[in-house]
């Protein structure tokens, strides 16, 4: 059965809840914590270091840290070159930007560890993965460059991190290492497809050019959810070759390019009592965009694909527009509004939650139909029953969600 790691991707050391939820999990004996130097620009890694300060280290060392780099595309590495004139031919213009690359992507790697063991207040990570390197793969696509071309460069960008990963475990910096990629759960045909049945051969020749007997390559990170299940090829050839797989997104699911949280959500019941309240507030002409705006959000409250719609959509249309129309507010009065506007958005997104909760259960009742349980427990119990699956990243970003997941387990 797979074990529950926590998954920090929208983890900060700004909220105290945040910090109580890290608490939590290593209080109830959580084994894994997964991070990355980029969540939350650095403060999901901040944010464990304050939790592991009410622990002593028998505690701490019972908890694994995985955190990530990235990224590894790069850009036209000639533009590095002051000299460029001296560079008499496409040979060593192909050489030189090897090795301007393998000197950058190892000074790079370098520091982004020790920032990442900075911030987490650590001397060693125990697990240090590659973020996300299609990325390259989707720049070459951009760029028009051949499917071949594009994966030898993929290979030889991967075994040259491989060699710096392979140095830092050398040096005692990380105890090992691994890649999480988004494409090890495409369909094979996509264009966007990172194949991974060489990663292991590339490891050993970075462990050979390092100096090290045998690679510290462990760990594989990719999506596989109860909707997106081409990842469980990728699965099995890593359990298989040794290695151990960690599962993200187990409730952010696609199917046919539609993102779905796999999750039930209960209706709002203070919802219209705020939406009623700040109408009332909102009657006048100075705020009239306000009332309008407020009418046209409960009327489309069910029309949002899923919650990740509504966030963006809160960011880039409901709070400039706001912030506008309170410009005419008096500034006695201006605080008193924005208590009201923050009661009324916090229910909004419970009632959006809501909504898209029903349709989801709508349009996907083939995946939840026979397991009679919230859609959240079905998702993580199909998880839970894969042989190949190691460990399982779930978001706990309240202590309420702590106990709720780990419950699972009995």
């Amino acid at each position: 059965m797979s074990n529950f790691a926590f998954g920090t991707y929208r983890i900060s050391d700004l909220n105290p809840q945040h910090v109580a939820s890290l608490k939590e999990a290593i209080e109830s004996g959580i084994k894994m914590i997964d991070t990355s130097s980029n969540y939350m620009n650095g403060g999901a890694e901040r944010a464990i270091a304050l939790a592991f300060r009410e622990f002593d280290e028998d505690k701490k060392d019972e908890v694994e840290i995985v955190s990530k780099f990235g990224y590894i595309q790069g850009t036209d590495l000639i533009e590095y070159k002051e000299d460029s004139s001296a560079i008499k031919n496409s040979e060593e213009v192909v050489k030189y930007s090897q090795d301007c690359y393998h000197s950058i992507s190892k000074s790079f790697l370098h520091n982004q560890l020790s920032m990442s063991l900075k911030r987490l207040e650590l001397e060693k990570l125990d697990c240090y993965l590659i973020h996300n390197p299609e990325y390259y793969i989707l720049d070459a696509i951009n760029r028009a460059i051949p499917k071949d071309e594009r994966l030898d460069e993929m290979y030889r960008r991967l075994e040259e991190a491989f060699v710096g990963l392979e140095e830092e475990v050398k040096n005692g910096r990380i105890g090992s290492y691994g890649v999480s990629s988004n494409s090890f759960s495409l369909p094979e045909l996509s264009d966007e497809f990172l194949p991974y049945e060489d990663l292991l051969t590339l490891a050993q020749n970075a462990a050979k050019r390092v100096g090290n007997k045998i690679h510290s390559f462990t760990t594989i990170e990719l999506p596989i959810n109860i909707l997106e299940r081409d990842g469980l090829k990728c699965a099995s050839w890593a359990k298989n070759s040794g290695l151990r797989v960690l599962a993200n997104r187990p409730l952010n699911a696609k199917n046919n390019n539609k993102m779905y949280r796999l999750a039930d959500y209960e209706e709002s019941k203070e919802y219209y009592h705020h939406f009623n309240e700040l109408m009332e507030i909102c009657d006048n002409e100075a705020l009239k965009p306000l009332y309008n705006l407020l009418e046209q959000l409960d009327a489309n409250k069910h029309k949002f694909g899923w919650i990740g719609d509504y966030d963006i959509f809160l960011f880039t249309q409901i709070i400039p527009l706001i912030k506008k129309t309170l410009e005419k507010v008096d500034e006695r009065n201006i605080q008193a509004m924005l208590n009201f506007i923050d009661l009324y958005l916090a229910e909004y997104k419970k009632m959006v939650a809501y909504e898209c909760s029903i349709n989801t259960k709508k349009e996907l009742k083939e995946f939840f139909n026979e397991c009679g349980l919230s859609m959240q427990e079905c998702a993580i119990r199909f998880l839970m029953q894969s042989q190949n699956v190691d460990y399982i990243l779930v978001g706990m970003r309240k202590p309420s969600y702590v106990h709720q997941i780990l419950s699972w387990r009995r």
